[in-house]
């Protein structure tokens, strides 16, 4: 069994949409972001870096203690060892994955998630922080896109690198993204929508409710960097 310790996001999203793909047993640890779970001192002993997602898998390969992993790029290479899916053994169609599950940690995730930040979340409108991260969102859109031009997946077969991606372009709306501009991008997130196990791990948390724009006070101040 695999203690997901999760929050509705498109980092936590990536591992509930991984669990399910993978057909591994899970069962949902809530970490309620904006009322400062991640801060709490058994969370800290999982994921020291206060963020969610972590995992911890008591029925590690090889048997022995269970194991804790923190960082969903890390926890996405180790479920696709465990489940031996999703991840190849081949050295290069193996170093395609990784290159964009490590282009999506580095890239992808933190310049849609400032921009998202500086959209919405900031507490004073700061217009050349909105222009450079959604500039920069934009660039990302369009190597992706490029990427998937002739392809049906991002590396080779359906991937981790897939899964890591997809949550992040769920955004677009809320981010006022023309998907019609992407449209290699477009097609395939259409087309992973469609996906029964993708949409059961997109739904995972539902009750906790999904990311709106707005936070209170509490929220805020959980969610600053450097407010705790």
């Amino acid at each position: 069994m695999i203690d997901a310790y999760y929050w509705p996001t498109p980092n936590g999203w990536k591992i509930s949409i991984a669990l399910e793909e993978m057909g591994l047993a899970y069962r949902v640890i809530p970490v309620n972001i904006g009322k400062g779970e991640q801060f709490e001192p058994d969370f800290l002993k999982i994921s020291p870096n206060n963020r969610m997602p972590a995992i911890v898998d008591h029925d590690p390969p090889g048997g022995g203690e269970p194991i804790a992993v923190f960082e969903s790029g890390a926890i996405l290479i180790y479920l696709a060892e465990k489940a031996g899916k999703f991840l190849p053994t081949a050295l290069r169609p193996r170093m395609e994955v990784l290159e964009w599950l490590m282009w999506q940690m580095g890239g992808m995730g933190p310049m849609f998630g400032q921009s998202g930040h500086f959209k919405f979340y900031a507490p004073e409108q700061i217009p050349y922080a909105q222009n450079r991260y959604e500039q920069e969102m934009l660039r990302l859109y369009g190597v992706l896109d490029r990427r998937l031009a002739g392809r049906d997946f991002i590396a080779g077969d359906y991937s981790i690198a897939d899964m890591a991606c997809w949550p992040w372009v769920i955004t677009y709306k809320r981010q006022n993204v023309d998907l019609d501009a992407f449209p290699n991008v477009k097609r395939w997130y259409k087309a992973l929508q469609a996906r029964p196990a993708l949409r059961k791990g997109y739904a995972v948390g539902q009750e906790f409710g999904k990311p709106t724009g707005k936070r209170d006070a509490e929220a805020q101040r959980n969610l600053t960097p450097g407010a705790r």
